[in-house]
This record gives structure tokens, sequence and C-alpha cells, in this order.
């Protein structure tokens, strides 16, 4: 199984165009916003949600362009972990398509009704929560129930969920879980003889966005690195490595105290473009 990290990066990417913050403007390499991409076979592609900044991931990478005909694509499908903005806007970009399977809870895909219709109205899309990936095994943890902001109402979740992704070829196993309020029960399960575990490393700590008179990081559905380190350090199986990284998160500076810690316990924070072969 291949695996490419389109974008690292929280909601509105590093730098954010809205943010004057010492790591926005201290000229980092940016990151966009996270999507990853894997294929059991190199030729079709799947997405692990699909970011605004989707276009530009498929074309700063080689295997995601279209081709070799002048309208075939090699995307096949989208699972979505969650209904937030920043995780299915980048489908109304994949519009010429005509249309995708996407995969995501029950719970997500009601809260994005609205925007499935207009997605809709460009070909023959797919709404699932059953996930059937030809060439891979998934399994799917449910791990909170955090709403969408625009979605204070709606259905019993789970609204977020974990995938664990296995290529029954090479025994290759990814577990992509970008969103994690807490480490919920199961999750230990999930990550059990994995190769590569894709973690929330939205914030390092729980008072990050203070500074920046933001809510504190459990209300937005995010386990800060702090509480997750000690578990990384305890189980050293697997490569961990941290995604879903926000521009206010200290790690983004490798001279930082803060990333020496994360490399320290045993976790990477790879950057944009990263390919993993499992």
């Amino acid at each position: 199984m291949k695996v490419i990290l389109l974008g690292t990066a929280a909601g509105g990417g590093c730098p954010q165009w809205n943010c004057a913050c010492r790591l926005c403007t201290s000229g980092l390499v940016p990151r966009s916003q996270d999507c990853v991409a894997i294929s059991a076979d190199g030729a079709g592609w799947y997405l692990l949600n699909c970011s605004p900044d989707i276009r530009a991931q498929i074309l700063a990478t080689p295997a995601l362009r279209a081709g070799p005909g002048p309208r075939e694509i090699p995307l096949r499908g989208v699972l979505l972990t969650d209904a937030e903005l920043d995780h299915a806007l980048g489908l109304l970009m994949l519009r010429e398509a005509g249309g995708l399977p996407v995969w995501a809870p029950e719970a997500a895909l009601s809260a994005l009704s609205p925007f499935r219709s207009i997605v809709d109205g460009y070909g023959g899309w797919t709404w699932l929560s059953a996930v059937n990936i030809p060439g891979l095994r998934v399994d799917v943890l449910p791990v909170s129930n955090k709403r969408p902001k625009y979605a204070p109402a709606g259905p019993e979740g789970p609204w977020v969920v974990a995938y664990r992704i296995e290529d029954p070829a090479t025994g290759g196993v990814l577990v992509y879980a970008p969103c994690l309020q807490s480490w919920p029960p199961g999750f230990d399960t999930l990550v059990s003889g994995a190769d590569l575990v894709l973690l929330d490393g939205t914030f390092y700590a729980a008072d990050e966005m203070a500074g920046v008179g933001g809510p504190d990081q459990l209300a937005m559905g995010h386990l800060p690195i702090t509480a997750s380190l000690p578990r990384i350090t305890a189980r050293p199986g697997p490569h961990w490595a941290l995604t879903h990284v926000n521009n206010t998160n200290p790690v983004l500076d490798p001279t930082s105290a803060e990333h020496a810690a994360v490399l320290a316990a045993g976790a990477l924070l790879p950057p944009d473009g990263t390919t993993y072969v499992l």
C-alpha cells in the first residue's frame, strides 16, 4: 500500500491567511490542509479527507494527475473522518470528476446534505457509510461525537471516526486518526500491529489557542499532544506520525523544545509530500 501525505496542517494551513502569529510570520516551510492519498496498486487512489487545498495537492503529486487519456483520473473515492468543512470542502473542487463514492459516518452524511445536493448536480456521486475499497480492508472506529460548528443540532453520533486500513497482499497497516477528542476505548486495539499511525497533532497543549483568542482544545475536538506523548512512548511498535498540525502549534518550529519532545517520544512530524510504502 502506498501512502502519500498530501497535506499535514489543520484547517487554514500554515501560514494561515488571517493569522500573524509568530509561526505564521517566521518563514517556515508551508503546510497545506490535512489530506492523505492511499493506493493498493499505485493506479487507483483513494483520499482520506478532501481538503480545500486538493487542487494544488493533486497537481503537486504526479501519481494523482490526470492521464493517460485527456479526462482519465486515478481517483477512485474519498473517505471522510467527519463533516468538518476543512475535511470536505475539497469535494467541490473535484466536481469535474463526474462522481465518486464518498464514505463517512451517518451523522456526517446527514450534516453534509446541503453540500451533497450541490455536488450531486455535477455527476453521479454516491454517499455511503459502509466502507468497501477493492484491494484494501478498512475497519472503522468511532472516536467522538464532536459536531461541526455549523451543525449544532442533528442526529446522534458518532460524528467522528478513525480508519484502520490494511493491505492484505503485504500485511501493511495504516491507521488514520487526525481528530481525537480523547484516547477512546478500542483505540489501542485499532493501532495494535499497525505499521504507521497518522495521529492528531493539532495542538501541543491544552491552552494553546488562548494566545489567539480561541476556545480550548478539547472543545474543538482535539486531544493535545502533551496527553498523547506518554501513550506513544508506551507503544513503540508502530511508526507514529503527527498530522493535522495547527498553525499555532510550536512543534512546527524545528528548533523548539516541543519539537524535540515529539521526536524524543518516538514520533515524527513529516512534511507535505511524504510517501510511505506499507
